[in-house]
């Protein structure tokens, strides 16, 4: 019975609205059936239980995907053997992401010193999706080749551990995401060692909480006052 209701349960340890765990085409369906009413930035990180996804899906379905071996054998033959989770992206309207590819947007956000990685295309609409793996300099237009512009499409973004994520807000990327992207800010992102081995010493701490209020980050007036 325990365990039963665990499985009900959100983060904030209230009852979900979303029971127990929910298919990834299942998921992808509720989103696509009401695209309308949510911006695509809120679509950005939906694999990650510890952002704002929560309130309207299930981040723990889209995590296991990007942790499963079909995703994870893909990128290792473009990327390597020691391979860095940082971000993944529902692109759920027709010929959106292709619209975000023809606007050179891909790569432009990434934090990632030295720069390199690549992307998992997936199809989430169908029943057997196949993975597809870019490599970063070689993602253009022509990467959406052999995809219904009409179909739901998972955009999985990953760097090699070789590289290191910069979380300095000031960082470039970081500025140009956070003009052009208002309500994504990748600078406290979690990040998974999906394989091998983190070589750059990356803070794979960071992110793995709901974020703190900015008022809540300092003493309350009363305290401040008494000391």
């Amino acid at each position: 019975m325990i365990t039963e209701i665990a499985d009900h349960l959100d983060l904030a340890g209230r009852i979900s609205l979303i029971p127990g765990r929910l298919p990834v085409r299942e998921a992808v369906a509720r989103i696509v059936a009401r695209k309308a009413s949510i911006r695509q930035e809120r679509l950005s990180g939906i694999h990650n239980p510890w952002g704002h996804c929560i309130a309207f899906t299930d981040p723990w379905a889209f995590l296991e995907l990007c942790e499963s071996d079909l995703v994870i054998d893909a990128v290792r033959k473009v990327v390597g053997p020691d391979v860095i989770l940082w971000d993944s992206e529902l692109f759920a309207g027709p010929g959106s992401y292709a619209d975000f590819l023809r606007q050179g947007r891909e790569g432009r956000y990434w934090p990632v010193s030295p720069l390199a990685g690549a992307i998992v295309l997936l199809p989430v609409g169908r029943k057997t999706p196949r993975a597809k793996a870019i490599r970063l300099e070689e993602v253009g237009p022509k990467a959406l080749d052999g995809f219904d512009a009409a179909e739901p499409l998972y955009v999985i973004r990953l760097m090699p551990a070789t590289s290191r994520f910069d979380r300095d807000p000031k960082h470039a990327a970081n500025l140009a995401c956070m003009e052009e992207q208002v309500l994504v800010n990748y600078s406290n992102r979690p990040l998974w060692l999906l394989c091998g081995t983190d070589r750059a010493n990356n803070d794979l701490v960071s992110g793995f909480a709901p974020a703190v209020p900015v008022w809540a980050s300092g003493a309350l007036p009363t305290e401040r006052e008494e000391k």
